[in-house]
Formats: C-alpha cells, sequence, structure tokens
C-alpha cells in the first residue's frame, strides 16, 4: 500500500498535469480522492462550490493574499463558463481596470444576458454579483484586457457611469479622461445615443481637466444635431493633468492626480515647517541619536525580530559576518545591517539637504543606491541575488492582508519619475514627506523593503522643512496600516497625515 507522502505526490503530479499555468480550476477536472487530498494538504483550496484555487500550505486559512493573487483569474475562468463571452465588467469596473486600479474590491459586478442577478459569495468577504441586461451591448463597445477580463471600452464605460460614480470614483474617472487622446468615438456614441445630459457631464468633466478643446467639441457636435446639452462638472475641481501627454501606464497620470487632489488635506493637517534648523550639527546629532530606536521599530515594523542588542553590535562593529559564521545565517541579523549601512547614507543626504541641495534630486538621485545598501549584507550571504538590487521590480506583487494590489510592474518606471517631479515641483515639504511616503508604498517599486524606504524618503523630505527625524513605533503599526490602507483603497489621507503629525509632535526637535 502507497505511504501517506506517496498518495500526495501522486496527488499533486495529477494537479500539475491539468493545473498549467492556472492558478483556478473546476473541482470536475479532478478526481474526489485527489481533490480532498490536495485540500487537506492546504494545496487547494474553495473559492466557491465547483470552483478551487491554488495555495500555498504555509498561508494560515485567513491570510487572503492567495485568493487575492487569483481573483481576477477566478472572475475571468467564471464568467467564460457561465456566459461564454457574453459577459463584461460593469461600467465602473470597467472604469477602474481602464484606471490601472487592480485593487480587490468587495464586490465585483459583471453584466451579461444570461445572468440570474443573484451574488457568488466568494473567500475573504468578496462576493460576484451577476445583473442580467435586457439586450446585448454592441461587440464594439467590449474588449479584453490583459488579464481576460471583458471589459467596457474608456467610452462606452464612461457613458455608462452613474453621476454618482463620477464623483465616488473621480480619480478613475480623470485618469480614463487624461488619456483618452481621441474623443470621436466617445462624441459618436453620444450622439447615436442622444445623451445630452452625459454629454453635459463629460463635457464639463473634460473642462475640469484642462481638456477645454474636448469639451467644446462634445457641446458643438451634441448641439449640431439639435440636441439642448447644459454643461455640468460632477466635481468641485480642477487640474491641467489632462494637457499632459498620457505615455507610460496609466497610473503615473492617477499618481499626478492623487497628488493634486491630497496634497490640499495634507497641508491642512500637518503642523506649519519651520525651516531649516538654525543649528545643524544638533540636528543631525538628533537624527544619530534616534537611530537605535528607528532601527528597532522601522525593522520590526516589517517583521524582523532584531533586538536592540544585535542593533549596537552592528552600529559598534562588532557584528562580523566573514569572521564569525554565525552572524551570516541569521536573516534579522542581514536586515539590521543592511539598516545601518543605507541609514548612513540616508544621514549624509540629510546633511546635504539641511545646506540647501534640493531634497527631491537628491532623493530621486540615491533611492536606488540606499535600497542597495539595504540588502547589500544578504547578498554577500547569499540570501539574495545581486540582480534582485539591479533596479525595480519585474514582476507583480501582492501585499499580505491588503486589497490594494501595487501597479503591474511595467508602469513602476514612468510611475516612480512622475512620483519624483511631483517632489520636485511641490514648495511644501509637509506634503512631500506625507504624500512621498503614502505613494512611494502605494507604487511598490520593489520586491521588499519598500515600507523601509518609504520612511527614509519621508524623514528626508520632513528634513527639508526643519521636522524632526521621525520614527514611527511598532506598537502603532496597526493604525500606521490602516491609515496606509484607507489612502490606497479610498484616497482617504487624513488618517495617515494625522497619523504622521501625532508622531512629529512626540518626537525632539533636535534644533
Amino acid at each position: 500500500m502507497p505511504a501517506p507522502n506517496e498518495k500526495l505526490a501522486a496527488s499533486m503530479e495529477q494537479l500539475q498535469s491539468v493545473q498549467g499555468e492556472r492558478r483556478v480550476l473546476r473541482s470536475a477536472e479532478l478526481s474526489r480522492t485527489h481533490r480532498d487530498r490536495l485540500v487537506r494538504s492546504g494545496l487547494l483550496r474553495r473559492a466557491t462550490k465547483g470552483w478551487l484555487f491554488v495555495t500555498n500550505p504555509a498561508d494560515s486559512p485567513d491570510n487572503a493574499t492567495g485568493w487575492y493573487a487569483c481573483f481576477w483569474e477566478f472572475c475571468a475562468s467564471l464568467c467564460e463558463h457561465r456566459f461564454g463571452d457574453s459577459w463584461h465588467l460593469s461600467s465602473e469596473a470597467s472604469i477602474l481596470q481602464h484606471a490601472g486600479v487592480d485593487a480587490i474590491p468587495t464586490q465585483v459586478v459583471v453584466c451579461s444576458r444570461l445572468a440570474g442577478n443573484h451574488a457568488v459569495q466568494l473567500p475573504h468577504g468578496t462576493s460576484l454579483l451577476d445583473l442580467r441586461l435586457k439586450e446585448e451591448v454592441n461587440p464594439d463597445d467590449v474588449t479584453v484586457n490583459e488579464d481576460g477580463l471583458r471589459v467596457l471600452t474608456p467610452s462606452a464605460a464612461l457613458i455608462g457611469s452613474s453621476a454618482h460614480s463620477f464623483k465616488t470614483q473621480r480619480i478613475a474617472v480623470t485618469t480614463v479622461l487624461a488619456r483618452m487622446d481621441d474623443h470621436r468615438y466617445l462624441l459618436g456614441r453620444l450622439l447615436d445615443g442622444a445623451h445630452t445630459t452625459i454629454a453635459g457631464r463629460l463635457a464639463g468633466s473634460f473642462r475640469s481637466i484642462g481638456r477645454e478643446d474636448v469639451a467644446d467639441d462634445v457641446i458643438r457636435g451634441m448641439r449640431s444635431a439639435g440636441f439642448d446639452v447644459r454643461e455640468t462638472c460632477p466635481w468641485e475641481y480642477t487640474t491641467t493633468v489632462g494637457l499632459h501627454t498620457p505615455v507610460g501606464h496609466p497610473a503615473a497620470i492617477r499618481i499626478r492626480i492623487m497628488w493634486e487632489s491630497l496634497r490640499d488635506v495634507v497641508i491642512a493637517i500637518m503642523p506649519q515647517a519651520s525651516g531649516p534648523p538654525t543649528n545643524t550639527s544638533a540636528y543631525l546629532s538628533a537624527v544619530d541619536d534616534q537611530y537605535r530606536l528607528d532601527a528597532y521599530h522601522s525593522l520590526s515594523i516589517e517583521g524582523y525580530r532584531v533586538s536592540t542588542e544585535l542593533i549596537e553590535r552592528v552600529r559598534m562593529g562588532t557584528w562580523s559576518p566573514r569572521s564569525n559564521p554565525g552572524d551570516s545565517s541569521d536573516r534579522d541579523a542581514m536586515a539590521a545591517r543592511g539598516y545601518w549601512q543605507a541609514f548612513q547614507q540616508v544621514r549624509d543626504t540629510v546633511e546635504e539637504v539641511l545646506s540647501g541641495a534640493n531634497s527631491a534630486r537628491l532623493v530621486r538621485d540615491r533611492h536606488q543606491d540606499w535600497y542597495r545598501e539595504l540588502f547589500g549584507p544578504s547578498v554577500d550571504v547569499g540570501l539574495v541575488t545581486p540582480s534582485d538590487l539591479s533596479g525595480y521590480r519585474r514582476h507583480p506583487t501582492y501585499l499580505r492582508g491588503s486589497r490594494h494590489v501595487p501597479m503591474r510592474w511595467e508602469g513602476v518606471p514612468s510611475a516612480m519619475k512622475e512620483l519624483f517631479e511631483l517632489m520636485d515641483e511641490d514648495e511644501e515639504p509637509a506634503v512631500r514627506a506625507v504624500l512621498g511616503h503614502f505613494l512611494f508604498g502605494f507604487i511598490h517599486p520593489y520586491a521588499d523593503g519598500n515600507g523601509r524606504m518609504a520612511r527614509f524618503i519621508m524623514n528626508t523630505m520632513l528634513a527639508s522643512g526643519g521636522y524632526p527625524w521621525t520614527a514611527i513605533r511598532v506598537a502603532d503599526r496597526k493604525m500606521y496600516m490602516d491609515s496606509l490602507e484607507a489612502a490606497s483603497l479610498d484616497q482617504m489621507i487624513e488618517p495617515f497625515a494625522e497619523f504622521i503629525a501625532a508622531r512629529i509632535a512626540a518626537t525632539p526637535t533636535g534644533r
């Protein structure tokens, strides 16, 4: 009789033979024996009746990362199985896809003539709601994206979205409007459908982002056909983002829109900058004094178990992986050494900032060096490959326990370029610090170390305004992470700005 491990190996071979590159499969694709065995081992989990998804057996049942990683694949697979090619995401969900918003929704809405108007309950509080259409949509209004999702074209999605969704999804809508380089198809669909109210809303929306030429053409086009169009704007917001050339990933434009719409909120919450410190030596001495506290808390927030004794050994130079083999076997020790090395480079950058150098340009030019120092010790002992430090990530990434999904790796370079341009353009140190931290983490340019890098950037920007070097304590981790989650999912920056302001108020100034 085969041993249990041999039975599991046979089931894993069966899974491999049917899985291919997929992470989602129907239960019927495996025999009940193999299916039950793989579920018990943690290699498969149930998505809904008749559907399974592949998971890491090391993940606990409450870890949603594996489900979030295959959520959109599941939606496409389920809908194709039920509706063939007669389905598409709702107008609002299509807008989010075109804007590069990959966050996992609590409920995704799909539309089809074959739908039954019911919700499918899915893992970790998510669901799929199918809505029945009265008639088929124009095939020209539907396209298939790189995730295999059938989405409405930007024009069809804009026309189909409600006035309310224009307000609640303003940043996503604005991103789609800004990227539209040819509005003739949109105007044609407005004319064919006699959409006078929608035309007025779109004209006002285009005008609010600086696309007055498009707004005027929409109004003239509708009126020339005898339609009475009254221009309205769904939000009290103006920007010139629509005049920017829509290059790169749409998330790059979204970064600018988010910055422009959130900066005034940050200014209203953060304490006013006092200006460069009068005593540079005292400020830098305070930064040095903060190292042990900062290193302990920053590394602990990221899940490393780093003792103050280890930090002190690193600081004093008595930690040596080359002479002591025990020192080279500890992942936490590698992180502590890397943090010390990166901290020294950041401190040198802060000193230049205090001498009048441009903080945003220094961060732009130095952040890759900081990152290499952060993981240099891990490369030395083989925990990380040298190519991992060659630049930004080149693969998808998911955040443990977060519905926010960082942008696709293809858009990271253009988004980072946009971020540094925004930091350079903005004159408010508080805005550069708060939004620089938030948006760096939002983009998530690296496979690891993004939180530490974001806090380094924040403190460099704080120094430019005379704010003290500010450590975020591990005891505040939940509040810290929850505030970043609110900013990432709902663009609510208030909790994060208030959190940073409170930490600054509790930190000695060192002036």
